[in-house]
């Protein structure tokens, strides 16, 4: 803090912040809440004023309140939205001053201090605040102080601002839960005839030490602004950008290559540091008539080494329509994942990254989405043994362990033709048009269907599977259902 400037706070409390965030997309007519499930009972999580006028709360179970209120709307609440709501808020007041942080789930602090005169001095800045958020839509109460303490008390419990070195004149009326004490201690103060804060700063400091230790006091001189109390600003976000202006524009490909190497080597030397790699890169090109091209590539696995991402550019940069030429480079990570680093072994990685970048190439030209591979599934009936996920946003993560040996083709149950309705494979039978001879047969191997799962076909009960070679050298899948006799095929062997 620089000398001879006093040090002013603002806190900005949203009393509605879930439900202003849903309105504000949908306007509502009348008394609106969310609800939110807490110990298997639907509940009030946020509601409007209009229903706030009814008497209704939050924390009330919801089946009371449309009991209350029989026109009552509601919407299920969404937390993780709302917090994301908070922190564009915050993105927002940076407009005030630079140090912002979050308070809460429900408010922001601002440390203006040196500030407000940009704005016209303290009054008009927190005019400005309130009719921003006033047009936007969103219901806010604002409290000035010296201390992130008083800030805090006057915007939850008077919203006013307190003067320069007046903090106990503008916080005496209020009640001691405004210094945010926890329920017991105040309901404690209240026994004691402690209700507002000028009675709990009249009082002797001994006592209240040995009865409620020294988060009391703390507390009281933090509003009071004896005590410091840092306010520690939500930092951005790292930003994975580089940019190079050219002298003189360029076209041939050979050197929008060699610029976006040194792009290249730059970005990487960032994401090292922060320990993070690469998914999806755009090469932004702009050229002398201002129009830009973009080159996105999408990566199979999080890379961070400039030699490996540089040749998979080659084919999208050689559909770049340079025009008068290229006078500006610009290369962005937009969506990064960790990457930590990890320790090197005897053990050479060479052939997992050539496959990665197999997946990268083919991926830029099909879609990332399309390589797929098959992956093991905690399952016996055997079209839910495996799973079909996209290879670049899948790992193997454990071998094929079946107990019995399974065919390399699995398809629907073809019913056989010519078989008879008996527990032991037949010997003559037919199938797609062609006749087979059974030459051996290995088995049976009972599955019993999940129960626990609806499953259709399966619901005609267990099937006892057996390994058929035939004699026309065909080794097939046969399955036999004992419950309503017949014979089927599901697989072939290679």
């Amino acid at each position: 803090m620089f000398d001879g400037i006093q040090r002013r706070v603002v806190s900005i409390w949203f009393p509605r912040l879930a439900s202003d965030r849903v309105l504000r997309m949908r306007p509502i007519e009348g008394p609106f809440a969310l609800t939110l499930e807490q110990s298997n009972t639907n509940r009030i999580y946020c509601l409007n004023r209009a229903a706030e006028r009814l008497g209704l709360s939050a924390g009330m179970p919801f089946s009371d309140a449309r009991a209350f209120c029989p026109d009552l709307q509601s919407r299920p609440a969404d937390p993780l939205a709302d917090r994301r709501f908070q922190h564009a808020l915050r993105r927002w007041a940076v407009r005030y001053c630079p140090w912002v942080g979050l308070e809460d789930e429900n408010g922001l602090v601002l440390d203006i201090t040196g500030t407000a005169h940009l704005f016209g001095g303290e009054a008009e800045l927190l005019m400005d605040m309130r009719q921003r958020l006033s047009r936007a839509g969103i219901c806010a109460r604002i409290g000035l102080g010296d201390s992130r303490g008083a800030a805090w008390a006057l915007s939850h419990h008077g919203e006013g601002s307190a003067a320069i070195g007046c903090a106990l004149d503008a916080l005496k009326d209020l009640p001691v839960v405004a210094l945010r004490l926890e329920e017991k201690t105040v309901t404690a103060l209240g026994r004691l005839g402690l209700r507002t804060v000028n009675d709990l700063a009249s009082a002797a400091r001994a006592p209240l030490t040995r009865r409620f230790g020294s988060s009391l006091l703390m507390r009281l001189d933090q509003a009071l602004g004896y005590q410091p109390e840092q306010i520690t600003p939500l930092a951005d976000p790292p930003h994975y950008g580089v940019r190079m202006t050219l002298p003189d524009p360029i076209g041939v490909s050979s050197d929008v290559m060699a610029g976006t190497e040194r792009l290249l080597v730059q970005l990487c030397e960032k994401l090292k540091s922060r320990e993070t790699g690469a998914r999806i890169l755009c090469l932004t090109l702009r050229r002398v008539d201002q129009d830009s091209q973009q080159v996105e590539l999408r990566l199979a696995r999080p890379m961070r080494d400039a030699a490996r991402i540089l040749p998979l550019f080659e084919r999208g940069i050689k559909d770049v329509d340079a025009g008068y030429g290229i006078d500006q480079m610009r290369l962005e990570a937009t969506q990064v994942e960790p990457m930590p680093v990890q320790q090197l072994s005897h053990v050479s990685s060479g052939g997992k990254d050539r496959l990665d970048d197999l997946i990268t190439r083919i991926g830029t030209r099909i879609g990332l989405e399309k390589v797929q591979r098959f992956l093991p599934a905690d399952s016996h009936i055997p079209e839910r043994s495996f799973l079909i996920a996209p290879a670049a946003y899948s790992t193997p993560e454990r071998a094929w362990s079946p107990i019995r040996p399974r065919p390399l083709h699995i398809f629907p149950p073809n019913p056989l033709m010519g078989a008879q309705s008996t527990p032991t494979p037949p010997k003559h039978f037919r199938w797609r048009r062609m006749s087979f001879s059974t030459a051996r047969a290995t088995g049976p191997e009972r599955i019993a269907p999940e129960w626990w799962l609806e499953e259709g076909s399966w619901r005609s009960g267990v099937r006892d599977y057996w390994t058929v070679e035939t004699r026309q050298g065909r080794r097939l899948w046969l399955f036999f259902t004992p419950q309503n006799p017949g014979w089927f095929i599901q697989g072939e062997f290679a």
